[in-house]
Protein backbone atom coordinates (compact mmCIF):
# COMPACT_ATOMS: atom_id res chain seq x y z
CA UNK A 1 0.00 0.00 0.00
CA UNK A 2 1.58 2.99 -1.00
CA UNK A 3 1.34 6.00 2.06
CA UNK A 4 0.86 9.73 0.45
CA UNK A 5 1.87 12.84 2.30
CA UNK A 6 0.26 16.24 0.91
CA UNK A 7 2.30 19.74 1.69
CA UNK A 8 2.32 22.95 0.33
CA UNK A 9 -1.19 24.38 0.69
CA UNK A 10 -1.83 27.55 2.74
CA UNK A 11 -3.49 30.83 2.22
CA UNK A 12 -3.22 32.72 -0.97
CA UNK A 13 -5.05 35.80 -2.67
CA UNK A 14 -7.19 35.54 -5.68
CA UNK A 15 -5.04 35.56 -8.47
CA UNK A 16 -2.12 34.27 -6.72
CA UNK A 17 -0.13 30.86 -7.27
CA UNK A 18 0.86 27.56 -5.27
CA UNK A 19 2.23 24.46 -5.91
CA UNK A 20 1.14 21.58 -3.74
CA UNK A 21 3.67 18.57 -3.39
CA UNK A 22 2.56 14.79 -2.94
CA UNK A 23 5.72 12.13 -1.58
CA UNK A 24 4.88 8.90 -1.88
CA UNK A 25 6.53 5.54 -0.37
CA UNK A 26 7.47 2.44 -1.91
CA UNK A 27 9.55 1.99 -5.13
CA UNK A 28 6.54 1.53 -6.80
CA UNK A 29 5.72 4.96 -7.82
CA UNK A 30 6.80 5.23 -11.47
CA UNK A 31 4.43 2.61 -11.89
CA UNK A 32 1.31 4.35 -10.60
CA UNK A 33 -0.92 7.08 -12.38
CA UNK A 34 -1.54 9.61 -9.71
CA UNK A 35 -4.27 12.42 -9.09
CA UNK A 36 -5.86 15.06 -7.49
CA UNK A 37 -9.01 15.18 -5.81
CA UNK A 38 -10.05 18.21 -3.90
CA UNK A 39 -13.09 18.66 -1.15
CA UNK A 40 -14.68 21.82 -0.26
CA UNK A 41 -16.94 22.35 2.79
CA UNK A 42 -20.19 21.00 2.33
CA UNK A 43 -19.49 19.70 -1.02
CA UNK A 44 -18.82 16.14 -2.05
CA UNK A 45 -14.77 15.31 -2.72
CA UNK A 46 -13.95 15.76 -6.73
CA UNK A 47 -11.40 15.15 -9.00
CA UNK A 48 -8.88 17.80 -10.00
CA UNK A 49 -6.28 16.32 -12.29
CA UNK A 50 -4.35 13.44 -13.10
CA UNK A 51 -0.80 11.99 -14.55
CA UNK A 52 -0.29 9.00 -16.24
CA UNK A 53 2.40 6.38 -15.01
CA UNK A 54 6.12 6.31 -16.13
CA UNK A 55 6.86 9.99 -17.64
CA UNK A 56 3.78 11.30 -17.70
CA UNK A 57 2.91 12.04 -21.03
CA UNK A 58 -0.98 11.61 -20.01
CA UNK A 59 -2.48 14.33 -18.03
CA UNK A 60 -6.17 15.31 -17.83
CA UNK A 61 -8.15 17.74 -16.01
CA UNK A 62 -11.20 19.28 -14.20
CA UNK A 63 -12.74 21.67 -17.02
CA UNK A 64 -12.88 24.23 -13.72
CA UNK A 65 -9.36 23.99 -13.50
CA UNK A 66 -7.72 23.50 -17.53
CA UNK A 67 -5.39 26.40 -18.55
CA UNK A 68 -4.96 27.06 -14.50
CA UNK A 69 -3.49 23.96 -13.04
CA UNK A 70 -0.69 21.69 -13.83
CA UNK A 71 0.27 17.92 -12.88
CA UNK A 72 3.34 16.95 -13.24
CA UNK A 73 5.95 14.21 -11.62
CA UNK A 74 9.31 13.38 -10.49
CA UNK A 75 9.74 9.76 -10.39
CA UNK A 76 13.35 10.19 -8.62
CA UNK A 77 11.76 11.61 -5.69
CA UNK A 78 8.39 9.49 -6.00
CA UNK A 79 6.63 12.99 -5.94
CA UNK A 80 3.56 14.36 -8.02
CA UNK A 81 3.01 17.82 -7.93
CA UNK A 82 -0.21 20.13 -8.57
CA UNK A 83 0.94 23.80 -9.72
CA UNK A 84 -1.84 26.20 -9.32
CA UNK A 85 -1.78 29.79 -11.09
CA UNK A 86 -4.66 32.06 -11.38
CA UNK A 87 -6.11 30.58 -8.19
CA UNK A 88 -9.93 31.41 -7.22
CA UNK A 89 -11.45 31.72 -4.02
CA UNK A 90 -14.27 28.55 -5.21
CA UNK A 91 -10.64 26.70 -5.52
CA UNK A 92 -10.62 26.68 -1.64
CA UNK A 93 -10.75 23.09 -0.82
CA UNK A 94 -8.36 20.76 1.17
CA UNK A 95 -6.72 18.88 -1.71
CA UNK A 96 -5.75 14.88 -1.36
CA UNK A 97 -3.71 13.15 -3.73
CA UNK A 98 -4.15 8.89 -4.38
CA UNK A 99 -2.92 6.55 -6.92
CA UNK A 100 -5.83 6.30 -10.19
CA UNK A 101 -5.89 4.33 -12.97
CA UNK A 102 -6.63 5.62 -16.49
CA UNK A 103 -9.26 3.90 -18.13
CA UNK A 104 -10.10 5.31 -21.77
CA UNK A 105 -10.56 8.98 -21.71
CA UNK A 106 -11.29 8.86 -17.65
CA UNK A 107 -9.74 8.00 -14.84
CA UNK A 108 -10.75 6.26 -10.99
CA UNK A 109 -9.05 6.47 -7.86
CA UNK A 110 -7.48 3.12 -6.89
CA UNK A 111 -5.67 3.95 -4.13
CA UNK A 112 -6.48 5.30 -0.26
CA UNK A 113 -6.25 9.17 0.64
CA UNK A 114 -3.14 11.22 2.38
CA UNK A 115 -3.97 13.59 4.65
CA UNK A 116 -4.78 16.43 2.36
CA UNK A 117 -3.85 19.91 2.95
CA UNK A 118 -6.04 22.73 2.78
CA UNK A 119 -5.61 25.59 0.07
CA UNK A 120 -7.65 28.99 1.37
CA UNK A 121 -8.35 31.52 -1.90
CA UNK A 122 -8.88 35.04 -0.16
CA UNK A 123 -10.88 37.50 -2.50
Amino acid sequence: QVQLVESGGGLVQAGGSLRLSCAASGSSFSINAMGWYRQAPGKQREPVAAISSGSGTITDYADSVKGRFTISRDNAKNTVYLQMNSLKPEDTAVYYCTVVQFIRTSWLRIGSWGQGTQVTVSS
